[in-house]
């Protein structure tokens, strides 16, 4: 089923601000999540709604229950279906107020003939307001149509031209065409505003002469500051006596008075802002100095440390320099030491050689010698075995014995 053809505003933009506001902090809506469903809504109006102001009654003024549950179906946006579930509803007339309350904030203006028609003439009687006047349904409906005020909340804004149609229409259906009273005064500032604010945030304002957010003339329809404007009479004033006129004047001095006192306490108030700013504005310097002594502080710090640094490896390079120069001097001298004792050793086994080639060389020599002396003891041995006779083979060698006195 197709939803209700809307304004297209948004929900927070449907209620005056205020209201909204009260709603969506109050305890109760807060609870209404609870609920998922549109028949759960329907039992819960039809169990706790006892009127349909926007405000509840008594010491307490917070939003009524039937506005939590209208801004409820307002986030839920209802079908075509279920709008004439609600219209048609049989078990409450408060179910049926606030299908046609919904109608008024969301939907189109220039459908809202077509949903009102079918109940214009409704005479089915309840109380809207918490005075307990009773109404038909048919009026309250035509006040919702005529009306630009509701029990002192705003409705969204009619076009006039289709207020003018509205308007017709009444008349040729032989209904009346002005604003009954049954949601409310036409108008803001009426006795019955006066008499209870709005709101917290309204009585609270009234107390102290300010003007309520939501309220355009709270202060003049207060009870404490409303007072009744008399009719002028020349022949009347003509007869008071000049203390009267002085009494006048004693009031307008006092009224002026008020009014300079009120001047002065904004003067007062604006100079202790500008002084708390002053203040403010002097800490986030000091914050501000602070915040660059400290970086400066870190900044030599580590500046300290980069040096620190950088001397502590010059000295760790040159020692590992020094280290290193030792050690090459260490090992060149040890390579010297080493072919120093190896061309030593060298000079000295040549040296054994040649004093042992000199030994064979002077042995061999007097060999020789002695060879040519005494004649060679081989020629000898083979002359005499000749003369001898075969000899037995011997295996053993001559050895000449060099410094003996024999030969063998």
């Amino acid at each position: 089923m197709s939803e209700i053809k809307s304004t297209g505003r948004s929900i927070d933009l449907l209620l005056e601000k205020v209201l909204c506001m009260n709603i969506l902090s109050s305890d109760y809506f807060r609870d209404l999540l609870r609920l998922k469903t549109y028949h759960e809504v329907i039992d819960e109006i039809y169990t706790t709604v006892t009127h349909v102001e926007p405000w509840m009654t008594g010491n307490c003024r917070g939003p009524s229950t039937a506005f939590c549950l209208l801004y409820k179906f307002f986030t839920m946006k209802l079908t075509v279906k279920q709008m004439h579930g609600l219209l048609k509803h049989p078990d409450s007339p408060y179910i049926r107020a606030i299908g046609f309350l919904y109608l008024r904030y969301v939907a189109d203006s220039k459908t809202l003939w077509g949903w009102y028609e079918p109940y214009l003439k409704d005479d089915e009687e309840f109380s809207p307001g918490s005075n307990g006047r009773m109404t038909t349904m048919g009026v309250y409906v035509r006040d919702l149509l005529l009306g630009q005020y509701y029990f002192d909340t705003l409705f969204p804004r009619i076009p006039v031209p289709v207020l003018r149609t509205i308007v017709t229409n009444l008349e040729n259906m032989k209904l009346p065409s002005k604003h009954c009273g049954t949601t409310g005064e036409s108008t803001r500032g009426s006795e019955e505003t006066a008499r209870r604010p709005p709101s917290v945030k309204a009585s609270l304002s009234v107390s102290f002469g300010q003007r309520a957010p939501h309220r355009a003339s709270t202060r003049d329809s207060s009870p404490v500051r409303r007072t009744i404007t008399p009719s002028y009479d020349r022949d009347a004033d003509s007869r008071r006596s000049p203390n009267h006129h002085r009494g006048q004047s004693h009031d307008l001095t006092d009224r002026d008075s008020d009014r300079d006192k009120d001047r002065e306490r904004e003067r007062d108030r604006n100079r202790d802002c500008s002084r708390d700013r002053d203040r403010d504005h002097e800490r986030d310097k000091d914050r501000e100095r602070d915040r660059y002594r400290e970086r400066e502080r870190d900044r030599d710090r580590r500046h300290e440390y980069d040096s620190r640094s950088r001397d502590r490896y010059g000295r760790d390079y040159e020692r590992s320099e020094n280290e290193g120069h030792r050690l090459r001097e260490g090992s060149s001298r040890h390579s010297r030491s080493r072919s120093r004792s190896r061309s030593r050793s060298q000079s000295i086994h040549e040296r054994n050689g040649h004093d042992q080639n000199r030994e064979k060389a002077s042995a061999s020599s007097n060999l020789a010698k002695l060879k040519d002396l005494y004649g060679d003891l081989n020629d000898q041995k083979e002359d005499a075995g000749k003369d001898r006779g075969p000899s037995r083979p011997s295996g053993t060698e001559e050895v000449i014995r060099l410094g003996g006195s024999t030969w063998r």
